[in-house]
């Protein structure tokens, strides 16, 4: 009978499954999460955590969504603490995005426990991911009522009773009055306040939160340099006491502004109505801004390469070393004025006078010039350079070409020549005066000189004929001496010997050598000039 019996469950059994029943019931009405299971969790830093600890409630709107999970300590770079709160998300509160903002606010008026406040950011801003932490610069803490009784100083108490003080003067006697009369004023003021503060929301969305992070920014780059804000506070200061000092003429200033600003009204008005040009312009000019950011990323390398050319080792150290120089370049150019004066009048005289001297042609008919004077100019300098051709150790040997004829010419003291042909006439003449000549006048103003002449008489000629026996002895002693010269040293110049005699040239021979040289043209007018030249003088 006992087998057939059915078992149950033993008073220990049925002791511990109530025991973990209960535990478990426990654990989920007082923790709300299922166990092992993974949940959404961020990190947020704070200068302080006040007096937030594991298990404070996290709220979005004032509605739990979460819980404070730990609570670390941190330490900055720049030394200042810091602690890192973790939190736990529940789905209602997901998502929560990058830019988000967590705030430790107190549950009850001034101290008691504190719960965070977490704003979940804009729809624009990607997603926090799992485990992310928001910055401390998006994080705020409260200030606490012995930071604010910190914060009042000695010094800043006796400015705040030195304030209610100066308030109460300003409010009795006249200035309560002016108070009590600007009252009516107030609600217009008001009303154009809150027009103001509407207006400040701006026309698009973001338009606001636009704003206010620009005067964050702002205000940022201000706190970089305590010392310029410090400088600004002094400053300004000293702008207060100046118009304190002023105090009479300021009070006169105030009242003649309600009539500037009535005379200033039709002012406002022309600006007002400038108002929509100006827009279009700003319209028209925005395509031109948006594109000076490409411009200016383009420019960006050329100055910086400029920077660097105006560095000390580029033109800031050669202006350095080139600084001693400067007042000798000074002085320099104070004496090189009356250099460039002259040098201005010689080039004048060049081109006025000199140059158009150079272009002008010789007129001769006897010899007609073949170009201008500065083409002949350079044609003798051949034959002056082949007459000095060779030389040795003792100096250039000149070549020089001796010529007898049958004109022969007085050159007076004792001296005269011959040539082979009667001179007609002297051209240029000498002539009995001296040309102009004015160093008082400048060069550039004066007349270019004239090279046209009118050719001389020849000078008396004295012709000699070879038919007196004494030219013939002469002539004759003088053959023999060169044919005998020929004799001697023929072998070593033409490396022949020379024949036993040697006749005179003939006309033929004359006539054959003419030929062979290209001169047979000045040959055949030889008889003409011949019958042209003047003759006279004893010996005719």
């Amino acid at each position: 009978m006992r087998r057939n019996r059915k078992r149950s469950l033993t008073p220990f059994l049925a002791g511990m499954l109530a025991l973990i029943v209960a535990v478990v019931v426990v654990y989920l009405g007082f923790t709300k999460a299922i166990p092992f299971q993974h949940h959404y969790t961020i990190q947020a830093a704070f200068r302080t955590a006040n007096n937030v600890k594991k298990g404070s409630p996290v709220r979005i709107a004032g509605v739990n969504v979460g819980k404070v999970t730990g609570v670390q300590p941190l330490s900055t770079a720049s030394g200042q603490p810091g602690a890192v709160v973790a939190m736990q998300i529940q789905d209602q509160g997901l998502p929560i995005h990058a830019d988000a903002h967590a705030a430790i606010r107190p549950r009850i008026f001034l101290e008691g426990n504190f719960f965070v406040d977490l704003r979940p950011g804009t729809p624009s801003a990607p997603i926090l991911k799992d485990g992310g932490t928001l910055p401390v610069q998006n994080n705020t803490a409260p200030v606490q009522f012995d930071q604010i009784l910190g914060v009042l100083h000695a010094s800043t108490r006796d400015n705040l009773q030195v304030l209610v003080a100066e308030l109460a003067k300003g409010l009795s006697g006249p200035g309560g009055m002016g108070y009590n009369k600007a009252l009516q004023y107030q609600p217009s003021a008001f009303k154009n306040g809150a027009i103001v503060n509407d207006a400040t929301l701006g026309q698009n969305p973001h338009d606001l939160s636009g704003y206010v992070n620009g005067g964050g920014a702002t205000a940022a780059a201000i706190d970089r340099n305590p010392a310029a804000l410090q400088n600004l506070l002094t400053d300004f200061n000293t702008t207060a006491a100046a118009f304190a000092s002023q105090q009479s003429k300021l009070k006169q200033t105030i009242a003649e502004l309600p009539r500037t600003l009535h005379a200033a009204q039709p002012a406002f008005a022309s600006l007002n109505a400038a108002f929509p040009a100006v827009r279009r312009l700003v319209s028209d000019l925005r395509p031109a801004v948006r594109s000076s950011g490409p411009t200016l990323d383009v420019s960006i390398p050329l100055f910086r390469q400029l920077r660097s050319l105006v560095s000390k080792p580029e033109l800031r150290g050669l202006v350095h070393d080139l600084r001693p120089t400067v007042p000798a370049l000074a002085r320099l150019n104070r004496a090189t004025v009356p250099l460039l004066q002259q040098t201005r009048l010689f080039s004048s005289c060049q081109n006025q006078v000199v140059l158009p001297y150079t272009h002008q042609t010789i007129p001769d008919n006897f010899f007609p010039a073949t170009g201008q004077v500065f083409q002949e100019f350079p044609k003798p300098l051949n034959g002056l350079a082949g007459e000095a051709g060779t030389g040795d150790a003792n100096g250039f040997w000149l070549r020089v070409l001796l010529n007898a004829g049958n004109a022969t010419y007085k050159l007076g003291s004792g001296s005269f020549f011959q040539t082979a042909l009667p001179i007609m006439g002297v051209n240029p003449p000498k002539s009995l005066a001296r040309p102009p000549l004015r160093p008082d006048v400048p060069c550039e103003t004066q007349k270019p000189p004239s090279l046209a002449t009118v050719p001389g008489a020849a000078p008396a000629q004295v012709k000699t004929s070879m038919s007196s026996p004494r030219a013939q002895a002469m002539y004759a002693q003088a053959r023999a001496g060169t044919v005998r010269y020929l004799q001697a040293h023929s072998r070593a110049i033409t490396g022949q010997a020379a024949p036993a005699t040697i006749p005179d040239i003939t006309p033929a021979q004359i006539q054959q050598l003419a030929a062979q040289t290209g001169h047979v043209g000045q040959l055949n007018q030889l008889p003409a000039l011949l019958r042209r030249a003047p003759t006279g003088g004893p010996g005719k």
